[in-house]
């Protein structure tokens, strides 16, 4: 006899309790927000060349009859015109719209791709650590502090004066925001998965004759998935957070590709004379950190009603 205990409720409760949620979801405004805030930018990265394209500019192009002989922008607000929509980068004359639409790539690249990659890695380590504890386990969570401990900026900083030029900036920050960035959720799915082993449905399964890989995938991830995207979604805004700041320190995407940390790190020196530099890019790091944070506040209420109200 071969039988499972089952982790999942019976279809329709499952489908009743996604409705639920989903209604719980679009009934918060702030989360629908964050969530179309999210939407737009998206579009505007993948759609950021045919944008520009419609402007008539481009983030590489110097246009200096745009400038003054001291490299100021003419014109009001840094040179906003019909040519220029958020006027232009001073020193260089490059247009400001095409470098705060090309730089949503880089930010929402790296953002989204070193979340995933951390997420994944924190998944599977924290997963199998919780389930087979021991010396694995112990091992783990050894690690798990040596990097919560470890100067991280400063050791980005070094690695940035010593990797080839030739290799690719965005993927090297991808590859190192995800090495310190999976810790966290590595350490809330182990603590999860140390409660759900012991539960009734898995201690059955394990009698009965279930695998690792079973219990694993069909009966301890499962259970886990709401946490999983919870955390994904409030950890992109903190990796795009750490890429902006990077790029502000002159550590991240060398120039001249379009982010809006270094764009931000430059308008520093310029806001006396042209505030509108530092706005515009300042304003998009903004709202769509913002909207991922809303985002994920309103996917944690709806799928755990429970926590509804008590960080708000």
């Amino acid at each position: 006899m071969s039988t499972h205990t089952q982790l999942a409720p019976p279809a329709p409760e499952q489908s009743k309790k996604s409705r639920n949620s989903w209604r719980r979801l679009l009934a918060d405004r702030w989360a629908v927000a964050g969530a179309g805030v999210v939407a737009f930018f998206l579009l505007v990265a993948v759609a950021a060349p045919l944008l520009c394209a419609l402007a008539g500019q481009d983030p590489y192009t110097y246009d200096l009859d745009a400038l003054t002989e001291a490299g100021v922008p003419i014109g009001f607000g840094g040179g906003i015109s019909t040519e220029h929509w958020f006027g232009v980068e001073p020193v260089t004359g490059r247009d400001l719209f095409a470098i705060v639409a090309h730089g949503a790539r880089t930010s929402l690249l790296v953002g989204v791709g070193a979340t995933v990659v951390s997420v994944f890695l924190g998944v599977l380590i924290g997963l199998t650590a919780g389930f087979y504890g021991g010396w694995y386990d112990r091992a783990v969570s050894r690690v798990i502090d040596v990097l919560l401990g470890f100067p991280w900026l400063i050791f980005v900083i070094a690695l940035g004066a010593i990797v080839p030029t030739g290799l690719p900036k965005p993927l090297l920050l991808v590859a190192v925001l995800a090495v310190f960035g999976w810790t966290s959720i590595a350490r809330i799915v182990r603590s999860q998965t140390l409660v759900l082993k012991r539960r009734t449905f898995v201690v059955a399964s394990t009698a009965v004759g279930a695998g690792p890989w079973h219990l694993l995938t069909r009966q301890l991830l499962p259970n886990l998935t709401a946490t999983i995207i919870v955390y994904a979604t409030i950890q992109i805004p903190s990796m795009i957070g750490a890429e902006a700041a990077l790029s502000f320190l002159g550590v991240g995407v060398p120039p001249p590709t379009p982010a809006w940390g270094r764009s931000i790190g430059d308008a520093v020196s310029w806001v006396q004379t042209d505030p509108m530099f530092l706005v515009f890019p300042g304003a998009a790091l903004f709202l769509v950190t913002l909207a991922f944070n809303l985002l994920g506040d309103g996917l944690r209420d709806a799928l755990d009603p429970r926590t509804r109200g008590l960080n708000r």
